[in-house]
């Protein structure tokens, strides 16, 4: 009953905010994104928020002072569920653009919304699309949107608590852009659908917004291993998590 009920409340929502997603495009269209923008930073987390809420999900969010003040940055985080979209969406200072699947930006009424937060859409199988993508991130860094991106580039389906290799994308992106990568340790999110036979089951949340990294002056050689010291970074501290619930 629980999921039935959460997939009537995620497509009804988004049917009746309908007018306003096609408020909120015109103005974008229209080069009004301060409208855009508002709307965006409105609707989307009080959606994500009722999406959780009604799989009966709790969420502890622990270092929101580590977010940079007045200006922009990539959030980096480990990645186990679908449902690490709403957590990125509503537990950092405001909702950012998501570097995502190209596959999301086929679903009717999400795209709509995620134009607004100006997310990218990446296609792994085409190399100059994905670097394409990778470059609007860019630029809307440099416009100050700030950016999440799950560096794994998938779910990680293995034990809770071990992440899996991070692509450098992230990384070169933040360097391009001279902002902060800011990871982000995410605990908690399978257990809610992926490990319940795809039915919303209540599960406790646990986030780790950590220190910021910045990226401007790193040497080549320093960038390139930015992307393991970042993953191992979160994965201690997903063993952080793992001792707060015992």
């Amino acid at each position: 009953m629980r999921t039935l009920i959460w997939y009537i409340y995620f497509w009804g929502y988004l049917l009746l905010k309908w007018p306003l997603m096609h408020k909120g495009l015109k103005a974008l269209d229209a080069g009004d994104w301060a409208t855009s923008d508002q709307m965006a930073d409105k609707y989307v987390p009080d959606w994500a928020g009722k999406v959780m809420r009604l799989a009966g999900v709790t969420i502890e969010t622990h270092g929101l002072e580590n977010i940079p003040k007045d200006r922009p940055c990539v959030f980096a985080a480990n990645h186990r569920s679908y449902y690490d979209i709403p957590v990125m969406l509503t537990q950092l200072d405001k909702p950012h653009a998501l570097v995502a699947k190209k596959e999301i930006n086929h679903i009717p009424l999400v795209r709509g919304w995620m134009r607004m937060l100006h997310c990218v859409f990446l296609d792994r199988e085409d190399p100059r699309k994905a670097m394409r993508a990778l470059n609007e991130a860019t630029e809307n860094l440099k416009k100050g949107y700030s950016v999440s991106i799950f560096p794994e580039g998938t779910r990680n389906k293995g034990q809770e608590g071990t992440v899996q290799e991070f692509k450098s994308g992230a990384f070169r992106i933040a360097s391009k852009a001279k902002v902060p990568v800011v990871p982000v340790a995410i605990s908690g999110t399978r257990a809610i659908f992926e490990d319940n036979h795809m039915l919303m089951h209540p599960s406790h949340v646990v986030v780790r917004i950590l220190p910021p990294i910045e990226t401007a002056e790193l040497s080549r050689e320093e960038l390139k291993t930015l992307p393991e010291e970042v993953r191992e970074v979160i994965e201690k501290n997903l063993e952080v998590n793992r001792k707060t619930e015992e």
